[in-house]
């Protein structure tokens, strides 16, 4: 019996000798690539070009075999998948990501290998590349560093000629100007509470126009009243931004002309260029020694000589914008000072985020790089934050959160193109009639939504009563400051 069974056990093992054994290496199993090449809007590449802010791009993977991606310096450089599969009639995909650059311009390389294929993308990032010699925070640095920020409305940008000039006013008095629309004068106390609430940024909406002679001197007095509001928003540690804000504007059913006279028109420009430039170069030489918590914003809500709040009616009008932001950076530079290095804040036409308002804005020249800051205002979704009629928005839903991120993609996207940071100048849901929870979820989501694009925004007024001292919308600000200290 045992020599049987170890006759059987021979027999066997002489068979499966005789098997031939199939390889199983990773070479057997998948075929070698004759192909492998990167793309980007399926076009060939052979490096990606980042701008300084945080940002990313999609590339397509064409190649027939299995391929492995590396990237040289993973501490700024992220890439989504570091291997995939190959098609014959299809990418693959990855996402390349940059972190922002603090630093001098930087390079690394991104290899993908499939088989005995290897195809090197070279990826370069734009850098701050600071002067030693300048003094200020960059105006990257400046975005970062916002939390939230408050719009000192209705204040030094009252202007009763556009509406009923107020009983016993008093055009020489700067008290008289300051409290035409209703609010109190402004005091370090005011100012205080906002900023021991969180807010570090305080913009300071100015219209000069009334407070200008014929030749486009500014008052002494009303200048000297600027500069004391000012300097309360600097003692308190925040931020501050002034403007040219109603001398820019329209004429609307129930509103007397504003006799606003920056216009973006091409047939004006010569006249208009003379005076803005005028303007803004005492406006500078008065704050020329203050440092870099002070900025200026070139003006508002500049609009077309036909007043069109949506795109502009005639194209010519995007060019005269950006004509005048060019104006308003060489104006400030030539004062000298600190005044050459200070952040400078240039708002789009009507500071609207529409595609064409963005596409059609450019960037000014500068002598020093990266201290220009863009800026843009929304009270979108517009049913949602003002009271709209019959087309009021109530709830605020998934319908809302999708505007607000499409609206923040598309200008987002169209300043990292152009390499430079934004901010929103005026946001908020500013139709007390809707439900305190309801603009509390706007109010998060609409901060979320900034901080995810690595920047911030200052709501419109509201919010604080400043005659009374008290935090009448106490929800809203502690909405906000929930978000910007997490």
């Amino acid at each position: 019996m045992m020599k049987k069974l170890r006759y059987l056990l021979w027999l066997v093992f002489i068979l499966l000798s005789s098997v031939p054994i199939q390889s199983c290496s990773d070479d057997d199993k998948t075929p070698s690539a004759t192909k492998l090449e990167v793309l980007k809007n399926n076009t060939p590449i052979e490096s990606l070009d980042f701008q300084i802010p945080a940002s990313s791009m999609m590339i397509g993977i064409n190649c027939d075999a299995d391929w492995t991606a590396t990237v040289s310096d993973s501490s700024w450089v992220n890439i989504s998948n570091h291997a995939g599969y190959g098609y014959d009639n299809k990418l693959s995909y990855i996402k390349v990501s940059v972190t922002r650059n603090t630093t001098e311009a930087r390079q690394a390389q991104l290899t993908i290998t499939s088989g005995s294929l290897q195809k090197v993308i070279t990826i370069s990032q734009g850098g701050e590349g600071l002067d030693p010699n300048d003094p200020f925070e960059s105006s990257f640095s400046f975005v970062n560093n916002m939390k939230v920020g408050y719009n000192l409305g209705n204040t030094l940008d009252a202007n009763p000629d556009i509406y009923t000039v107020p009983a016993n006013f008093n055009a020489k008095s700067t008290s008289d100007w300051e409290t035409s629309w209703g609010q109190p004068v402004t005091t370090q106390a005011i100012i205080d509470a906002i900023a021991a609430k969180g807010f570090n940024i305080i913009r300071i909406p100015v219209t000069w126009y009334p407070h200008m002679d014929s030749e486009g001197n500014i008052d002494a007095q009303w200048m000297a009243r600027v500069k004391e509001v000012v300097d309360y928003v600097i003692k308190a540690g925040c931020y501050c931004i002034v403007n040219v804000h109603h001398d820019n504007g329209a004429k609307s059913a129930g509103r007397r002309d504003s006799s606003a006279w920056l216009v973006a028109d091409a047939t004006q420009y010569d006249a208009v260029k003379a005076r803005y430039k005028k303007l803004w170069t005492q406006i500078a030489t008065e704050f020329r020694n203050y440092n870099d918590k002070l900025l200026f914003e070139s003006f508002n809500e500049i609009l077309d000589k036909n007043y069109t709040w949506g795109d502009a009616s005639e194209a010519g009008a995007y060019a005269v914008v950006n004509k005048l932001n060019q104006d308003f950076v060489d104006a400030v530079r030539a004062t000298g000072g600190n005044n050459e290095y200070r952040n400078l804040v240039c708002n789009t036409y009507s500071a609207g985020h529409t595609k064409a308002k963005l596409d059609n804005w450019l960037v000014p020249q500068d002598v020093h790089p990266n201290h220009i800051v863009a800026s843009y205002h929304t009270y979108d979704p517009y049913s949602f934050c003002n009271d709209n009629g019959q087309y009021n928005i109530n709830i605020f839903d998934a319908s809302c959160e999708a505007e607000i991120d499409a609206m923040i993609k598309l200008t987002s996207d169209r300043f990292s193109e152009l390499g430079i940071p934004f901010f929103v100048g005026e946001f908020g849901a500013i139709d007390n009639k809707k439900s305190m929870a309801e603009r509390i979820k706007y109010a998060k989501y609409m901060m979320t939504k900034l901080r995810s694009h690595g920047t911030s925004g200052l709501w419109w007024m509201g919010l604080y009563d400043r005659k009374t001292k008290t935090w009448y919308e106490n929800e809203i600000a502690d909405a906000l400051m929930s978000v910007v200290n997490q």
